[in-house]
């Protein structure tokens, strides 16, 4: 389940677009973007999947937040997106994801970035959010308000949280949770540079 991307091979431009993506098999024989298959039920006629989002943060201009909010339904099962404080983008129904019908086991929020070429030389030259690594925490990419659902009634911030990076030299993720009342996740990288060719 994603949400904000560029992907030039399916909107045909780079503009980041929201986008609702599901597999239930690590996309092996399942799994579409947006409406393009069955599968996400679609009940907003406000909010356009695929559509470009504008404006967007750039490193040394002002910031710009969207919430997204993912739930499951208690009565249907239905696993939600929520765009804002309210309004309902549409749902997967309970019967794609087997292994999540009751419960997730694990929340990940982060960026991702695609390459044929991951973990040979060279790497992709494709930035993840502003391209700055995520220690760099004024221009890097960010998620705040980050929250779960667990068995109690009220959203709580996650207890166990690491960062992590699988090309940790081209891309990172930096949590800070020491010192400040709400977490926040800054993550992001320019992809090939001098300590990752």
């Amino acid at each position: 389940m994603n949400l904000l991307q560029v992907n030039p091979s399916v909107y045909g431009d780079r503009q980041t677009r929201l986008f609702v993506y599901w597999t239930a098999d690590a996309s092996k024989k399942t799994g579409c973007f947006d409406l393009t298959c069955p599968g996400f039920v679609q009940t907003s006629n406000e909010i356009a999947l695929g559509a470009a989002i504008y404006p967007i943060s750039i490193p040394g201009g002002l910031p710009y937040k969207i919430t997204i909010y993912i739930y499951k339904d208690p009565y249907t099962n239905n696993w939600w997106v929520q765009y804002g404080e309210k309004t309902n983008i549409g749902y997967w129904p309970p019967e794609l994801f087997e292994a999540i019908c009751h419960n997730a086991e694990s929340v990940e929020w982060g960026g991702e970035v695609y390459s044929s070429t991951i973990g040979h030389t060279p790497h992709t030259a494709t930035q993840m959010g502003s391209g700055q690594f995520g220690s760099v925490l004024t221009d890097s990419s960010s998620i705040t308000r980050m929250r779960i659902h667990d068995n109690s009634e009220a959203l709580k911030i996650p207890e166990w949280v690491y960062d992590y990076s699988d090309e940790y030299n081209c891309y990172d993720g930096w949590y800070m949770k020491d010192y400040v009342e709400d977490p926040d996740f800054f993550y992001g990288g320019p992809g090939r540079n001098f300590k990752c060719p």
